[in-house]
Order: C-alpha cells, then structure tokens, then sequence
C-alpha cells in the first residue's frame, strides 16, 4: 500500500533515496519523506507527493531510508507523513501495513511524547525503549516485532547504529545487492538501475543491511535467503515516451500477450504445453470443483477464466471476491483446487483466502506476474503471466496476460481430463496465437477512440454491458473509467438493464455495449434498442460484418471467444482519454495504489 525504499553503501544516500521513491509513487502518493543516518539523524517529510520534498542541495550521509505513503491510519498530514521519530530524534522508521495492536502498545509507553495520528510511529518508541535498554539496533527491532500484532514491512534506521534494519510479516520487502551499496524496497522496480540481484525476505525475517553486507535472522537464528536475478530491465519500468504509465502499458499489450504464450503453445502440434504447471493428471482428471479467488480487475479475469474452464473442461469453477472467500461445508479438499489471482502476488485479500484454503487441506495455484511474491512462495504451485512491469496504477495489459493465462490453464485442464473437443481446442489455440495481432489493430484506432472519448467525456454517467464472456469486460470497462476519471461508471450484465438500473439511463448516459463473438450478441441488441428509445447514446464493440444503428461502433476481428479481450483495448483507450481530456492524474487516481496489501 506504501512504498519503502532504503540504502547503505558507499554513495550518497539522498538521490538514490528520491529516485527510488519516484519509482515507487505509483504505491502511495498522499505523503512522502526521508531519513538520513550517520552519527546524527535527519528527517525530510511533508505531505504531498516525493517533488514536493523541501531537501538539502548537499547530504553527505550514505545511509537513510525513504517512504511514499497512501493514507491508512491518518490524514495525509506533514505530522502522519513516514519516516517517523522517537522522543529523542534519534530513531527513524518507515512502515507499509497495519499494526493491528498499536493502542495497546501505546499504552505501555505513557512516558512517551507521539506526534502523529499514526499506527506506525509507536514502533519509532518501542525501538527507542529497546535501545536504551542497551541492545544493538538488529536485537531491538527483533524485539519489537515480536509484539506487533498485523502486517509490516519496516525499515529502521538510528543515529550512532551502523546500517539499516528490516523486517516483514504480511507485507513485501525485497533486499537488492549492489556494487556501491545494499538497498531494500517495498518492490524491485526502484532497484534495477542499480542492480538486478536481489532476495525476498519472508515473513518472520529481520535483516540487518551494512555496507559489506546482508544478514537475515529468523527466530534469533541467522538464515540464507537465496539471490536471484530479475530479469526486467530498468527501461521496462520507464514511460518510453508516452504521456502515462498508463497508456504505455495498454501499448504494450501485444508484447505483453506473446511473452504469455511463448514457448507455451506448440507451433507444429498446436497443442498447449503448460509446462510450468506441476499439478498431476490425476489430481486434475479427479478435481470435482475449482475455486477462483481475486480482487478488482484479477477478480474480472478470474470470471472469464471460470466460463473457459467451465466451457473446455466441464468441472464446475466458481469466482469469489477473496475478501468474501471462505472455504464452507460440501467440499472434499483432496478433489479442489483454489485458482488465486494477482498481479503483484502480494494482494492481502487473495494471500488470506489462499491461506485459508490450504489449512483446510485445499491445493493451490497462483497466477501472478511477480516472481520471488508471497505468492508464488507460498502456493502449492503457480503460473506467471510474463506482462513485465506494471507501473499505472489501473491494471491494463495485466488484465488481458490473465484471461490469455487462464485460457491456457483451461485448455490444460480439458485436455488432461480428456474433455477437449479437438476442433474447439485447435480453434482457441489458433485465436491465441492471432490475438497480439488484433490486439495492434484496436490500437491502431486510438486517434478514433480518442475522438469519441472527447466527445462523450460530459456525460452524467456511463454504463457498459455485455453478456457471457462480455459481461467481465463491461464489468473491467466501467472500473478502468471510474478509477481512472472519477466518472460514475457501471457495469451489467445486458439483461439485468431492465431489472433497475434502466431508471438511471438518460441522453447524458453514454452505454458502451459488447456485441463480438462469445457474448450472445443478438439478445444484447435488445437491450441497445432500449437504452436507445431513452435517448442514451450507443458505442458499439461489435464483431466482424454484423449489422447495427449505432452512434459509434467499432469492429473486433473474427477470433472466436478472445474476440471481448480485443473489446477491452477499446475500452481501456477509452477510459484513457475521457480520463485525460479531464485533466486527472491518470497514473495516480485519487484514494488509490496499484498492490493493496492491507485487509
């Protein structure tokens, strides 16, 4: 939820601070600082984002901490800004979670002056009390955490103590390995222009970062924590000359897409070779149920991916908001499969629901973007998606390398459940291959998207529907527009206008409808023709050659049941442009960050 950014070594510790920082805004942006460590200690913070800092031109110090904060316990205030100190100055920490028992804990530190309204800076007096109580730095945060009750990812730092501590439980933290220095971040996206070696910590670790070295400590005993390279370079996560991060991303979709299936389709065969799925046939072949768990926009892929595997494989799949998932009565552990999704494989809704199902004995998958995440730790076996580095902090080309990954999984399933009907099997195939392709075209349209945007951007409120395969994407339509425009968006199911949500249509109410391939398009029709004898104005999605009176209409290439996904790049440019003929902060949408790893 906030970004973390930390570094010793042998350079100065400010602008490698500030940069990380920048990179890490798209995780917090209502609040920002620094803290700079020697023999004394500085602290930098104000509300506002990371330029808005009020720094120093020249700070010698090379050891300091640095944090991005998006608001949880506290206004976003000069005062609730992170890092924050304890009574004697001395003491710095910054922290992304909840501390869960922060009352509690404050309370047996009634001596102790606090100056904000946050959960975090009782952690800065507890530091503090077990400093002067004559242990080393390392030895007092241990200390420390072991009273915290909730999620943390925390950097410390002291005046007079040699290095930076961290620690985590329930929230990322990552260790990079540098030639001039050693860092910790909150993700490696400010770490790859220093370096690509890096090691995730697990819950429980406290690892003590000097300028020679890392050592990590579970339990009071040290612990190895393997180095891996990231294989994102550093210009991956840079705007390459687009306005956004957001529209870069939509622009990379048909990279995004064929690093999914590389090496993952067999181009002779035109068989699927999932290979990095170790789930056995016969635990497959006997599964009498599949449970997707997700949040937001995952939650939308995870409702396409339950009709393909329902449609290719015939088990029964059903999708649920992970903060809603339980594992209830009726099910036989041994013959389920719980299916999480997220982007950042540090979600703390879907993380609980996968935890909840493997104490019930449930196996589980994840598919996610983020190699070395809780996620992909913890699961019994997981996919990735292969989209690189996702900065906005609307899910774009994630969205479309999920459904692409799911399709693959069903594809999987059919076929080692002896389900796949050969020639439905050949033709998706095919469609996933054709689908970078069509992907470029939608985008090739932006300057007539972008058009149509400008023109319907007044409108009092937009609804988007579909059916079947459409009714996740005009669901993923509506949520990129609100989160990105602040416009009230809604999406439906096509039949359920008529249910209610009809009262609300007026000539100011834009209905974005998708009519391709794969969504019952000639029931939707019916419902364009009645939002249109109220006067709303219709933008079409509809598929090769069919007929309609539209106001606007778009064509999506013949490509079978991928044809909704080509839809949705449509819909993203849409939301894009309404977004930024507004005038908003498109990479950072008010009340926002891209991994929500609170509860």
């Amino acid at each position: 939820m906030c970004g973390i950014i930390g570094y010793i070594g042998d350079s100065e510790a400010r602008p490698r601070l500030v940069a990380g920082l920048q990179r890490l805004e798209y995780r917090g942006y209502d609040s920002a600082g620094i803290a700079l460590a020697d023999e004394e200690l500085s602290v930098f913070k104000q509300a506002g984002t990371v330029g808005d800092l009020d720094l120093p031109v020249e700070t010698p110090q090379t050891c300091g901490i640095g944090h991005t904060r998006w608001s949880t316990h506290g206004k976003p205030t000069d005062a609730n800004a992170h890092p924050h100190t304890d009574c004697s100055g001395r003491v710095a920490v910054v922290h992304n979670g909840i501390i869960a028992n922060y009352d509690e804990l404050r309370e047996t530190l009634p001596d102790h002056r606090f100056r904000s309204e946050t959960d975090t800076e009782v952690v800065a007096h507890l530091v503090e009390a077990e400093l002067e109580a004559g242990v080393d730095l390392r030895a007092a945060v241990a200390a420390v955490v072991d009273r915290i009750e909730g999620s943390y990812a925390l950097g410390v730092v002291a005046a007079g103590y040699d290095g930076i501590v961290a620690a985590r439980r329930n929230s990322p933290l990552v260790v990079g390995h540098g030639a001039d220095g050693n860092f910790i971040a909150s993700d490696v996206t400010p770490l790859l222009e220093h370096t690509r070696s890096v090691s995730y910590l697990e819950d429980g670790d406290v690892a003590h970062l000097t300028r020679d070295g890392v050592t990590v400590h579970q339990d009071g005993a040290l612990v190895d924590r393997a180095v891996t390279t990231v294989e994102w370079d550093a210009d991956a996560a840079e705007k390459g000359g687009y306005d956004h991060y957001m529209l870069k991303e939509i622009h990379e979709q048909p990279t995004a897409l064929r690093q999914a299936i590389a090496g993952r389709i067999d181009p002779i065969e035109g068989r699927v070779e999932l290979d990095d799925l170790s789930l056995s046939d016969d635990f497959l072949a006997g599964i009498d149920e599949v449970q997707f768990v997700a949040c937001g926009t995952s939650y939308h892929a995870c409702m396409y991916g339950k009709q393909l595997l329902e449609e290719l494989a015939d088990v029964r799949a059903t999708v649920e908001f992970a903060s809603e998932y339980d594992v209830g009565s009726g099910r036989d552990p041994e013959r389920t499969l719980v299916v999480g999704v997220s982007q950042s494989g540090e979600t703390a809704d879907t993380l609980r629901a996968l935890r909840t199902a493997s104490r019930s004995g449930i196996r589980t998958l994840g598919v996610t973007n983020t190699v070395g995440s809780t996620m992909a730790r913890e699961c019994d076996d997981v996919v990735y998606i292969r989209a690189g580095p996702e900065i906005g902090v609307a899910a774009t080309k994630t969205f479309a390398s999920q459904v692409v990954v799911l399709a693959l999984f069903a594809l999987t399933v059919a076929e080692r459940r002896s389900e796949l009907d050969a020639t439905v099997g050949r033709e998706l195939v095919e469609h996933l291959q054709d689908l970078p392709g069509a992907v470029q075209g939608a985008l090739d349209r932006d300057d007539a998207i972008e058009e149509v945007a400008v023109a319907y951007a007044a409108g009092e409120a937009f609804f988007f529907i579909g059916r079947r395969f459409g009714n996740p994407v005009a669901l993923e339509g509506a949520l990129k527009l609100k989160e990105i425009s602040y416009d009230h968006a809604e999406g439906f199911p096509a039949g359920e206008l008529k249910h209610g949500p009809l009262a609300l249509v007026t000539e100011g109410t834009p209905v974005l409808a998708i009519l391709t391939d794969g969504t019952r398009p000639e029931e939707t029709r019916n419902n364009v023709k009645e939002v249109q004898s109220r006067g709303a104005p219709v933008i079409a999605l509809t598929g090769a050659g069919q007929d309609g009176d539209y106001e606007v209409g778009f064509e999506v290439p013949e490509l079978g049941l991928l044809e909704p996904l080509v839809a949705n790049v449509y819909l993203q440019l849409f939301a894009y442009h309404v977004a930024d003929d507004k005038g908003r902060a498109i990479d950072r949408p008010r009340n926002l960050a891209k991994s929500v790893t609170v509860e």
